[in-house]
């Protein structure tokens, strides 16, 4: 009996853990958008690696990834990248990922063998579904005009490649990575419906996070949220303040135990703040 009195402590914080509420976002796709940030052709190089880093760890996960638009670096990478990614859970798996990402190393670049720190920024957007925001056509102007940049001769002399100006709001969406401008123009779609849901979600987050003083999701994009220093092999997570010594896996796609640690910070709050509220 009082070993199964000791358990009860243990076994209610499971219980309060499941009674969490469901973040109905959580089982969305999602849009990214990978940006280099100061730091030149390194950051492109960087951005590209968090690119390859996120396709590693979305394979791992059997989540299927689309490329949707993108800009390469001039010495490698990409100056930006735009993806969609399907599967199960992935909002609320990847949405720990938005922030800005800071990496410092010794870049190939380098002559003189001197650590350069450059960033990279990561939005992680839900895939709004069309009942989630409602889009006026008529306030969205349709550019239509030939791919730049590799896609062969097809890609390039067609008028394939689709710019969406949004008129209310100023957001220009382009998408070329399809030979047809109709699937080109259902992808933007796409990502700008994202774009304006997520505006609405932002408010929502904001107002959330000032309610439970959130370090882990704030919607903040401008936070830096991890450091990646290769001299010391290190990753550290600064909005929980873990350090793990295993750069090269985590490079490499294998960012699960940073989520799972995130994931419980977050639960953890959310727990704390509802317990102060009762």
């Amino acid at each position: 009996l009082d070993e199964a009195k000791k358990e009860i402590p243990k076994i209610e914080e499971e219980i309060k853990v499941l009674l969490i509420p469901k973040d109905p976002d959580d089982a969305k796709n999602v849009v990214v958008e990978l940006r280099a940030g100061a730091g030149g052709d390194e950051a492109s190089i960087f951005a590209g690696d968090l690119y390859r880093m996120y396709t590693k760890y979305c394979e791992g996960r059997g989540w299927k990834i689309n490329l949707v638009d993108y800009n390469e670096g001039t010495s490698g990478g990409y100056k930006e990248i735009i993806f969609e990614v399907s599967g199960t859970e992935v909002y609320g798996t990847l949405k720990f990922e938005a922030g800005v990402h800071r990496v410092q190393r010794v870049p190939q670049t380098e002559t003189q063998g001197r650590v350069h720190t450059s960033a990279a920024s990561v939005i992680v957007l839900p895939e709004a579904e069309e009942f989630d925001v409602e889009l006026n056509m008529q306030d969205v102007r349709i550019e239509r005009t030939t791919s730049t940049g590799p896609g062969g001769q097809s890609v390039n002399t067609t008028y394939s490649a689709i710019k969406l100006h949004h008129e209310p709001t100023g957001m220009i969406v382009s998408c070329q990575d399809q030979k047809s401008s109709h699937k080109n123009l259902e992808k933007a779609l796409k990502v700008l419906r994202s774009r304006l849901y997520e505006i609405e979600l932002a408010k929502k987050q904001a107002a959330d996070s000032e309610k439970r003083k959130s370090m882990v999701s704030t919607g903040d994009r401008s936070a830096k949220i991890r450091t990646y220093n290769y001299a010391q092999g290190r990753v550290t997570d600064h909005r929980i303040g873990l350090t793990l010594y295993d750069l090269s896996n985590i490079i490499n796609g294998d960012i699960q135990k940073l989520v799972d640690e995130l994931m419980l910070a977050e639960n953890t709050e959310i727990l704390k703040a509802s317990n102060e509220n009762i």
